[in-house]
């Protein structure tokens, strides 16, 4: 079932379009992602679902609500994690949670959250003394206590060391393991392969392609590359030419490449047992999401 419903969405600021016909649906229980380049319009979008922009033109669906007629009602129901989330050096853990609770009729219990996001120990702390990995826990908390079913999450990682935004994936994991759908904007290939179900990748204020991860780089990263060497001496070529997704074979004695796109190494890989045909120093030169992206926009990626 859909969550988010985005159909035709268009923004532009002082004639210069931001956001050019976004399209997009977003399924209960998934984590959703929205990858791009800085400036690509990945922020306007969210903020445009969130009810915090009003588009130019377009229709969005939250749950059923329209985010610019029924704003209080979306407020109550949605967690938000903004991308320049900053909160006073002196509020203290505990009182940032009390405080965020009461924006909400119905919010859950915020010591709780102190407990289920590590945070205890930091109630009295200062919010100027956390480290960048104990910001991203606050957020997070701050975002799931008004018990939304729709959480967005805003560019979550960027300033983090990659031991903090490994452990930063993990919160998002959990967010998603509570059932809560979770859209989030990030410019980290690795990022939105780690963590996310689908994607919309935008280029210059509109959805290039939406895909699985994986579906992405089958589909646009170009072909894939399989080398061996074979222990035994026969030619490959004509068993491993006609199977599913091989492109090219080519043979240089004993080595082997065989060129494909899809799942075609796993084929491929099938093929030589069932022929018994020993290998060995078998390489599979994976592609990338960066490969897709290059692919789709006919540039590298700049993040």
């Amino acid at each position: 079932m859909a969550i988010i419903e985005v159909a035709h969405l268009r923004k532009a600021y002082s004639g210069r379009t931001v956001l050019d016909d976004v399209s997009f649906s977003v399924e209960e229980g998934e984590v959703f992602g929205i990858l791009g380049p800085n400036g690509a319009g990945k922020t306007t979008t969210v903020e445009c679902v969130e009810g915090l922009r009003r588009p130019d033109a377009g229709t969005i669906r939250v749950l059923g609500l329209d985010p610019a007629r029924d704003a209080r009602a979306l407020r109550e129901v949605v967690g938000v994690q903004l991308q320049q989330t900053q909160l006073p050096e002196n509020l203290k853990v505990g009182e940032a949670l009390d405080l965020y609770a009461s924006f909400y009729q119905a919010p859950r219990d915020w010591r709780e959250l102190l407990e289920e996001w590590g945070l205890t120990e930091l109630r009295r702390n200062r919010f100027g003394k956390l480290s960048g990995g104990q910001r991203q826990r606050l957020f997070i908390a701050l975002a799931l206590i008004g018990d939304p079913k729709v959480v967005f999450l805003d560019e979550l990682t960027t300033g983090l060391d990659p031991q903090a935004r490994r452990a930063t994936w993990e919160l998002v994991k959990r967010v998603q393991a509570r059932g809560v759908t979770t859209v989030l904007v990030s410019h980290f290939m690795d990022e939105v392969e780690e963590l996310c179900d689908r994607v919309a990748v935008i280029d210059r204020g509109t959805v290039v392609a939406l895909d699985t991860p994986a579906g992405l780089v089958g589909s646009n990263a170009g072909p894939q590359q399989m080398r061996f060497t074979l222990l035994v001496d026969t030619d490959p070529v004509p068993l491993l030419a006609a199977l599913p997704g091989v492109t090219a074979v080519d043979r240089d004695g004993a080595h082997v490449t065989v060129h494909g796109t899809g799942d075609f190494a796993t084929t491929v890989a099938a093929r030589l047992a069932q022929e018994h045909l020993l290998v060995t120093d078998l390489r599979i030169d994976q592609r990338s999401l960066e490969d897709a992206f290059i692919a789709l926009t006919g540039r590298p990626f700049d993040h």
